[in-house]
């Protein structure tokens, strides 16, 4: 690969399932020795595109290289260098760990020294355990120890923390932050928000088979105008407030957007600052005769991107 060449390139690929466009057109780098992370409800198309970059499904349309390689020519050459870990893997339930690790070990020309990995997994109680008999988390774990096992220059990680408890999450982080350290390249597909804040250099934003915003956590963040986040309820239920409460709330000083919450009379407010907001809700509250139930406030996230950009939740789809 030349020095300047990007780990991951991909240019107007489309991918179609009979009238389902799953893939639209989409453009992607992700840089060497970068985390880059695909952020998106399900359907969205973010596993499609990665089993794409991985080489397990052929694009309609557009070019894609991987460590300068292209897929259907430098195929051995490129299993060899990457590290994939599926949203679903499925491992023999009657091997061990440690033969399973074995296995997949024997598939790469070089790698890390087995019993080095059920240690980085933290799976040395688990080592003689038929796959069968581990926990979910443990089978996680052991899905990742699987992909590192070949020392890859590149690692596609699908949903990797799904099913591990806070604690195993992190000590997951710490293991990826370690791999990035020592030069490798990650590109991985989450539904935690402060999993993408914490792991990526970058995120892009895909909805509907397209990449809708790109750059740092921090930048899309700011790139919505308010970094603070007021949610709001009143008392009374549906009856609570004037029927035009909404128009009211994005009237206010400082207030750069306003949707409704989860619950009648409840509201999410974006605003620029709080010191001049805060006050001023209160004064809408006091002057509409209704009374505020619950207020919270917190840093806006790259779920508010979200939402401001395609007016739905990550969750919803």
């Amino acid at each position: 690969m030349a020095p300047t060449e990007a780990a991951v390139s991909c240019a107007g690929v489309v991918k179609r399932y009979g009238d389902v466009l799953a893939v639209a057109g989409l453009d992607l780098e992700v840089q060497r020795g970068e985390c880059f992370g695909l952020l998106g409800p399900n359907g969205a198309g973010k596993t499609t595109t990665i089993e794409i970059l991985e080489g397990l499904l052929a694009p309609d349309e557009g070019r894609v290289r991987i460590l300068g390689c292209a897929w259907g020519r430098d195929d051995d050459a490129l299993r060899a260098r990457l590290g994939i870990h599926l949203q679903e893997s499925q491992l023999d339930e009657k091997l061990s760990v440690v033969e399973t690790l074995r296995l997949f070990r024997s598939f790469y020309p070089r790698g890390r020294a087995v019993d080095d990995v059920i240690g980085l997994l933290e799976l040395d109680g688990k080592r003689r355990s038929w796959v069968g008999k581990l926990s979910g988390g443990q089978r996680q774990r052991l899905a990742v120890a699987c992909a590192l096992v070949g020392a890859p220059d590149l690692l596609f990680l699908d949903e990797p923390t799904t099913g591990l408890d806070p604690q195993s999450r992190r000590q997951l982080w710490g293991l990826l932050e370690r791999y990035r350290a020592e030069g490798g390249t990650i590109l991985l597909t989450t539904h935690y928000m402060d999993e993408a804040h914490a792991l990526c250099d970058r995120v892009a934003i895909v909805d509907r088979g397209s990449i809708i915003a790109e750059g740092s956590p921090d930048e899309l963040v700011l790139s919505i105008g308010a970094p603070h986040v007021v949610e709001v309820s009143f008392a009374g239920g549906a009856a609570a407030g004037p029927a035009d409460m909404e128009q009211r709330l994005g009237g206010l000083p400082d207030v750069a957007g306003v949707r409704a919450g989860g619950a009648a009379d409840a509201w999410t407010v974006t605003a620029r600052s709080l010191h001049r907001a805060l006050p001023a809700l209160a004064g809408l509250a006091a002057g509409a005769g209704v009374e505020i139930e619950a207020l919270t406030t917190r840093t806006a996230t790259l779920e508010d991107v979200f939402v401001a950009l395609t007016g739905h939740r990550l969750r919803d789809g």
